[in-house]
């Protein structure tokens, strides 16, 4: 996108980009889910193929974000500050990178999932990426929420959204404290470099939530200063 078609953009709605970009931060997120079955049944050429697909989008998102940076007005006549966007831009974008942190890991030592931590792992990788959908949910529901004036009904469901994604949030939590303790069952039996990536691994799916969680809470703090 040239630098005026993306100012002409802003210049109609500058939460448009913003919401652009979770959407492509998501995206990239859910490419796991395809990439981690290919790692549940060793099959490392598909799961090559899936981290390059997980690659692609996160350079995807970055490109948005690079543009969103650039290109972003100082002097925007809006009830929010520009330094507040810009933060919320780069916290969205974590997200992205730590799922190509993850498939980067897997791929590198082709680590493998135990097959009895194989269905408690698939339930904990989905709940996180449930935080990732609603962290995007909420985003989502900003230009209403610009057109509401930041007040009434929509912003009575932004923080019904902000609410389920730290209960969401907390859910993984419980999860991956089951997760480690199966671990830990197991690792006397597994190469100690596997298990030691694993719980690493374990950490890092857990991030997903606590970023998706810290876009909420950076929506809701640049809502409280409205």
């Amino acid at each position: 996108m040239s630098a005026n078609s993306f100012l002409g953009v802003f210049a109609k709605s500058p939460i448009k980009p913003m919401i652009e970009h979770i959407e492509q931060v998501c995206d990239c997120a859910m490419a796991l889910k395809p990439f981690f079955q290919a790692v549940y049944k060793n099959d490392w050429k598909a799961v090559e193929q899936a981290r390059n697909d997980i690659v692609q989008k996160e350079k995807a998102a970055d490109a948005i974000k690079r543009d969103i940076r650039l290109n972003l007005p100082g002097g925007l006549f809006m009830p929010v500050e520009r330094t507040d966007l810009l933060e919320l831009v780069s916290q969205q974008d974590r997200i992205a990178n730590k799922a190509k942190d993850i498939s980067g890991l897997i791929t590198g030592r082709e680590l493998h999932i135990p097959e009895s931590m194989v269905e408690g792992f698939d339930a904990y990788l989905n709940r996180c990426l449930d935080a990732a959908d609603k962290a995007k949910e909420t985003i989502g529901e900003f230009d209403d929420l610009l057109e509401a004036g930041f007040r009434g009904r929509e912003r009575n469901l932004v923080d019904k959204l902000i609410s389920e994604l730290d209960a969401i949030e907390h859910d993984t939590d419980q999860l991956q404290i089951k997760l480690r303790r199966q671990l830990r069952e197991l690792e006397l039996d597994m190469n100690p470099l596997d298990a030691m990536f694993l719980y690493r691994i374990l950490d890092w799916v857990g991030d997903l939530a606590d970023l998706s969680e810290r876009v909420g809470a950076r929506f809701e703090l640049m809502l409280a200063r409205v």
